[in-house]
């Protein structure tokens, strides 16, 4: 007999960031130091009634609040009948965002890799099993970090001799951002300038910009240091297909984008009408490692690459089944606080700076499931609010 769910739990919980804060609009994450940023995430766990479990940590708030619409839809369920869960559930929300569906389908993949002593990439169908990393930098800040174009530069030469083979500009914030495209664009030099040579380039705005002449301008400077892509230049949102189709037209650089469309559908219209030349995924963000893995086969269709989003154990099984992938990224990194991982593993996994081997590669969890051990003592000790249990 298949083996049945039986109780969902989710539990909300924080965890400390130290010397870590944010840009003046309280949006985007910088180096803070002194400063505690106090983060949260979600543990989800799927018990069945074989005694085995899938788990995955991690999510934000909307998403997890869209649990509520859907759990007792899976209590009862076959937990191996993903892509009949994903289609009704995608059904089910499909006047939200679908944020929801990410943590719970990781944990059923989870759960199956368990099932059948198994990793993820290996039942998804294994390409690799190391993956070439970039670093991707907080955010400027005024505090002696990463706080001019100079600074930017030193840190990627390190992040050289690291190892790694990319380097990912996240620069100004906020209004610091709109007053100073000159420093944008010094910032873009100096760093091709000093390791262009020696590793591929990346810059991203991260929808900073607030005109198309500024973005253009940007992505001029890109061009001539030869970076690798162009990521979410200004302040459309990311969603735009016609005008980043004007600006792909007008650039030399390729673009990244559809970081912030959601589903399989808007991805695939992005990729259609011309409007990117890498495809965003991430499996939290994009409806589970079901839902992306659609757009990795989508992008290959088209003979494009897909860039995973964000690091995390669910990216690395995906990105290891993905021949049209570059990249996984490193984020957020400094030279002078970590990453906000939060410190729920308990079996050595990490997503710290010094991950990298000297080849500038990590490893895949090769354990059944996501291959991770969570803590869970830890998580419930933090917990911020009522568990939530459905069965």
């Amino acid at each position: 007999m298949p083996p049945t769910i039986t109780r969902i739990e989710s539990i909300e919980f924080s965890y400390p960031v130290e010397n870590v804060g944010t840009d003046e609009n309280g949006f985007n994450l910088r180096y803070d130091p002194g400063n505690t940023l106090d983060r949260t995430a979600y543990g989800v766990r799927i018990e069945t009634d074989i005694d085995i479990t899938g788990e995955y940590v991690g999510g934000n708030s909307p998403g997890a609040a869209q649990l509520n619409m859907f759990a007792d839809y899976l209590v009862g369920k076959n937990p191996l009948q993903r892509e009949r869960h994903w289609s009704e559930i995608k059904r089910a929300l499909r006047k939200y965002d679908r944020m929801g569906i990410g943590p719970i389908d990781i944990a059923l993949w989870d759960l199956a890799g368990t099932y059948y002593d198994a990793p993820i990439h290996e039942l998804l169908g294994t390409y690799r099993k190391r993956i070439p990393a970039y670093a991707s930098t907080y955010s400027a800040d005024p505090s002696g970090g990463l706080d001019s174009p100079e600074a930017y530069a030193d840190f990627a030469e390190e992040c050289a001799s690291m190892g790694y083979r990319g380097f990912k500009i996240h620069p100004w914030s906020g209004s610091d951002a709109a007053r100073d495209i000159d420093r944008e664009i010094e910032t873009v030099h100096a760093v091709g300038e000093r390791v262009g040579d020696r590793m591929d380039l990346m810059m991203d705005p991260a929808c900073e910009y607030e005109t198309f002449a500024d973005a253009l301008a940007v992505g001029r400077a890109c061009d001539a240091q030869e970076f690798f892509w162009y990521e979410d230049p200004y302040r459309d949102g990311g969603i735009s297909q016609h005008s980043h189709r004007k600006l792909a037209e007008k650039l030399d650089t390729p673009l990244l984008q559809t970081e912030h469309v959601r589903g399989l559908e808007p991805h695939t219209d992005f990729v259609v009408n011309e409007a990117t030349d890498f495809v965003r995924a991430d499996p939290e963000y994009d409806a589970g490692i079901t839902g992306a893995m659609k757009i990795v086969h989508v992008a290959e269709g088209f003979g494009l690459d897909v860039e995973f989003h964000a690091p995390g154990p669910a990216q690395r099984h995906c990105i290891a089944a993905t021949r049209n992938a570059n990249y996984y990224e490193l984020a957020l990194v400094h030279p002078d606080c970590q990453n906000t991982q939060p410190p729920v593993y308990q079996d050595g996994y990490s997503d710290m700076l010094d991950t990298v081997d000297s080849d500038g590669s990590v490893s895949v969890p090769d354990g059944p499931g996501l291959g991770v051990e969570y803590d869970w003592e830890y998580i419930e000790d933090n917990q911020t609010g009522s568990t939530h249990i459905y069965r």
